[in-house]
């Protein structure tokens, strides 16, 4: 099967991509610069496509974020601390970020005739973000059909998977987590106090694997 996966750089789309690999599969990926509050998880992101020797493109689109900009990772807020219960993550909100990345994979996908996009959309996701649900998902894989005519697929190989078993499965698969970023902020080390670094923290220790991130003390 051939696919093209989204690439963000996180432990995710990163255990993803190991994933895909695993089966066998060809893989290109995407790596989106949207405009986003700092540019290390691209930097990341690249290091680890190349890597795997993994065929890639970074995708500039940082043009549209005075279209979308919003809360703290696009717009002039700051990145709110807790975790991704609390009502104030809500402004890591990125308005249809999955949306528009997933519609230009899926035009390179028809371009490259390969079969499907994949992106790493899991369960902890649902709460707070509406374009990580299963809704969303099954939607859009049949609006693909309608737009293209095309039977390109859309995957979310972990959408019933939780970010621990991601951990297991990233462990298995010997995805190099020091490589990945999660941290909202992209200082030199990840804050420790984001919800994207609560959840990753969390995820470790609920896995029963050792973290290797370097928090900021």
């Amino acid at each position: 099967m051939k696919v093209v996966s989204l690439l963000s750089g996180g432990i995710d789309s990163t255990t993803l991509l190991y994933y895909l690999l695993s089966k066998g599969w060809e893989v290109k990926a995407l790596i989106f610069n949207y405009g986003q509050r700092h540019s290390k998880e691209v930097e990341l992101a690249r290091r680890i496509v190349e890597r795997v020797n993994v065929k890639y493109e970074v995708v500039d689109i940082s043009n549209i974020k005075n279209l979308i900009s919003s809360g703290s990772l696009t717009g002039r807020k700051e990145v709110p601390e807790g975790h991704y219960t609390d009502e104030n993550q809500k402004l890591t909100i990125v308005p249809n970020r999955n949306m528009i990345m997933l519609a230009i994979a899926v035009g390179h996908a028809v371009k490259l005739k390969y079969d499907a996009v994949v992106f790493g959309a899991h369960s902890n996701d649902r709460a707070i973000y509406p374009d990580c649900r299963p809704a969303f998902v099954n939607d859009l894989d049949r609006a693909i059909i309608d737009a293209t005519e095309e039977r390109v697929e859309l995957l979310a190989p972990f959408i019933n998977k939780t970010k621990d078993e991601i951990v297991r499965l990233g462990s298995e698969l010997k995805v190099p987590f020091h490589m990945t970023w999660s941290c909202y902020k992209g200082g030199e080390y990840h804050c420790g106090k984001c919800a994207t670094c609560v959840e990753r923290k969390e995820a470790f220790k609920l896995a029963g694997i050792t973290d290797p991130t370097v928090y900021e003390k």
